[in-house]
């Protein structure tokens, strides 16, 4: 079996497999070809991958001849590609109708951003180890953008106050961008709509802002979930109260299959003061701020707005390191010891983030997006 790793549209700087995660299959009896140039900006060059056993390859010879694509994006995958295995991050519930096309063309499609959260699952859970990055290089782009020291100062000049950090969603992003603020000496508050979540704030030296009243999100995998109209306006007024006094804020709310909630609106921004920065890692999605436009930065009234919800590809060798190890992790599920595949649907893994097959959309959430859409 071929194993095919292609070279990421141009905004992506990550790549699926550096060269230590080639070398791991090829001890496994499976043939790695890379693109030409699908590690550079992840700082592992062609060389790398010959050394490590794989085949550089063009990526005519790739879409032709290899059996399972390696891809984290779908942007550059051809309309026209047939019976072919792709595993990568494929936002299905965001993308039905390509979900449906890709079903006619035969092809086997594994999204890992739909793999269960289970205990089982964690070492495959591509969500976590790159949120867990985004969240760390969200607080040091801020830090880059504020126009004031994060920690504070006391000179013979006169003293430095904190900056201020207000952090909206304490999840795996969440939780690294607190570690990260208060390591650089920021003083921290976090909102999050999951009481269970506030032990885990305080440990890392964050405030914990609490709402009364919130739906239980105990089963959302991190997520957030629709909340009722009465808490949603006793959240908005402790919100705004946080994000007058804030200097940094950090938006990481994410609804799967929806379109982000709004947490953050123009009129909390209008009285943000000049100089303050938001990084919005739900830009994907909508955004968490009425002002965010996805893969760009804008400026209102002096607040520098930032919407990127790749910011993990800022750090593209760790990421791709991490990436990489995810999906060798899933990768041993659906090859054999002899190196070909193996699908097992009778694993819930397996079942459980496979979105096309045999012809057709197989997975149930995607299924369901497709006949209300």
């Amino acid at each position: 079996m071929i194993v095919g790793v292609l070279k990421e549209p141009s905004f992506e700087s990550r790549v699926s497999l550096l060269a230590e995660g080639a070398a791991t299959l090829t001890k496994r009896k499976v043939e790695v070809w890379v693109e030409s140039g699908a590690g550079e900006k992840a700082f592992c060059p062609d060389s790398e991958y010959e050394k490590a056993g794989a085949v550089v390859r063009p990526r005519t010879d790739l879409l032709a001849s290899a059996d399972l694509l390696l891809s984290i994006h779908f942007d550059d995958i051809p309309a026209l590609l047939q019976h072919k295995m792709l595993v990568g991050i494929y936002q299905p519930l965001y993308n039905p109708e390509l979900m449906s096309a890709w079903g006619r063309q035969h092809i086997t499609s594994f999204s890992l951003d739909m793999l269960p959260r289970t205990t089982r699952a964690q070492s495959m859970d591509v969500l976590s180890s790159q949120a867990n990055i985004a969240g760390y290089k969200a607080v040091l782009t801020a830090a880059d953008l504020f126009p004031r020291y994060f920690p504070m100062f006391m000179t013979a000049a006169g003293s430095i106050p904190p900056a201020k950090v207000l952090i909206l969603g304490a999840g795996v992003a969440g939780l690294q961008a607190i570690a990260t603020a208060r390591r650089l000496g920021a003083v921290v508050e976090v909102f999050d709509t999951r009481p269970a979540a506030k032990e885990e704030v305080m440990s890392l030296g964050g405030k914990f802002i609490e709402v009364e009243g919130a739906a239980d999100a105990s089963a959302a995998g991190g997520y957030a979930v629709q909340q009722s109209a009465e808490f949603q306006q006793r959240q908005k007024e402790k919100i705004a109260a946080s994000v007058g006094k804030a200097d940094i804020v950090i938006t990481t709310a994410a609804i799967p299959g929806r379109k982000a909630p709004i947490l953050v609106t123009a009129e909390m921004i209008g009285a943000m003061k000049r100089g303050s920065v938001i990084i919005d890692l739900a830009a994907a999605t909508g955004g968490n701020t009425e002002l965010t436009v996805d893969r760009e930065t804008v400026v209102h009234g002096g607040v520098t707005i930032v919407g990127n919800s790749s910011l993990a590809a800022g750090l593209p060798y760790d990421a791709s390191k991490l990436y990489g190890r995810n999906v060798l992790n899933f990768l041993q599920l659906i090859i054999d010891k002899e190196g070909g595949i193996a699908l097992n649907f009778a694993d819930d893994l397996v079942k459980g983030c496979c979105i096309t097959h045999d012809g057709q959309v197989v997975h149930e959430r995607v299924l369901q997006m497709i006949d209300h859409g």
